[in-house]
């Protein structure tokens, strides 16, 4: 566990480093002890096999992170920090959902890249974790709040990917909303799966979404 002093020093360390780029960070003392510490962490994670266990050691591992991703944040430029970035998909393991979009917040304005083991885009990469994340929960009859799921579809609209990608994105929005008792904007999010990917499976839940409006209409009037 760092000491408060510690935590200081790298959360300044890494304001510092994110004034830079390109060879002044990777030359950066402060960025190449946090890559180092990063190599660490997955090498350990690489020897575990359950994601259940993986996402529980992310969970213990991320308070280390905080200082540097803070002071990131605060002083950052928009420097490429792969560090960074692997702490924005290990919040969504880890549940951190609100972390991770400020971290994607970020990584969206300044247009950082995946680190080079990744072959996804950043917006895909954001959008793509959260729909899996929102389907784990929904899975599991707990819910991811419908605010994180607004908050990604704001961020991530936008950005190039597959189809297919954004589609369940919108289809996990649109359920989060018929669940939350918005049957307008849940059929508005459903159709725009559909329009993205006709097979995304959202078809009776249209029909029945479309029923409940018409009952609805029909009682208001």
């Amino acid at each position: 566990m760092a000491s408060p002093w510690q935590r200081h020093r790298m959360h300044l360390q890494a304001k510092e480093a994110a004034q830079l780029n390109g060879p002044g960070l990777q030359n950066n003392g402060g960025y190449n002890q946090m890559l180092l510490m990063l190599e660490q962490d997955r090498r350990q994670l690489k020897r575990i096999q359950s994601m259940e266990r993986k996402a529980e050691l992310k969970r213990q591992f991320l308070p280390r992170y905080a200082p540097w991703v803070a002071g990131v944040l605060q002083g950052g430029r928009g420097g490429q920090d792969d560090v960074l970035m692997y702490i924005l998909l290990w919040r969504i393991d880890a549940g951190d959902y609100d972390g991770a979009l400020d971290i994607a917040e970020y990584a969206l304005r300044y247009r950082l890249s995946m680190p080079e083991t990744h072959s996804r885009t950043t917006g895909c990469a954001i959008a793509e974790e959260i729909a899996d994340a929102a389907k784990r929960c929904y899975t599991a009859k707990s819910q991811m709040p419908l605010a994180t799921l607004e908050r990604a579809i704001y961020l991530t609209h936008d950005q190039d990917m597959p189809d297919k990608v954004l589609a369940e994105l919108y289809k996990w929005l649109g359920y989060s909303q018929r669940d939350n008792d918005l049957p307008q904007p849940a059929y508005c999010s459903l159709s725009r799966a559909l329009e993205l990917n006709n097979h995304v499976g959202v078809k009776k839940d249209l029909e029945q979404l479309a029923r409940a409006l018409r009952n609805q209409e029909h009682a208001n009037s």
